[in-house]
């Protein structure tokens, strides 16, 4: 006995009006991509730049609660080398100057301050004392002998 179909009109109507403002969204979300492709960069650094001023802000008041005392208020240097120099600031990067500061430098006053290795701080706060520290190169004085130690 063969199949019979019955068609329900309101149900085809219905079907057909909700396929049509499917085919009418991906339409507009075809033409709206190329702007988004064009606005998300500069969102995304416009974000990036907001993060890493925040992030050395932040590392701003770690500085002068933990390495202040040893290296000056400004990183010109005291019983620690001076970091507010065109010469550190351009030879070390991040990754560097954040592992010197987690394990410390063996045979010198530069103990861990990782909480991993014993000392105070997150990974978190060591990515802002860096991110503080790097905000300095821009105006960074020349100081050839930035490793010398001034009082000790």
């Amino acid at each position: 006995m063969p199949y019979s179909y019955q068609t329900d009109e309101e149900l085809e109507a219905s079907t057909n009006r909700w396929m049509l403002v499917g085919v009418v969204l991906l339409a507009l979300m075809a033409a709206v991509f190329p702007f988004y492709r064009w606005y998300e960069p500069s969102a995304r650094t416009e974000a990036r730049e907001a993060q890493a001023v925040a992030l050395a802000a932040e590392g701003g008041s770690v500085w002068q609660t933990s390495c202040s005392s040893c290296h000056g208020v400004n990183g010109e240097g005291a019983i620690g080398p001076a970091l507010n120099s065109k010469q550190f600031l351009q030879s070390a990067t991040d990754a560097q100057a954040g592992t010197l500061i987690a394990v410390g430098i063996p045979g010198t006053q530069m103990n861990a301050y990782s909480l991993d290795h014993g000392g105070p701080l997150t990974s978190e706060q060591i990515r802002s004392v860096v991110a503080y520290i790097r905000a300095w190169e821009p105006d960074a004085p020349d100081v050839p002998e930035w490793r010398a130690m001034l009082g000790g």
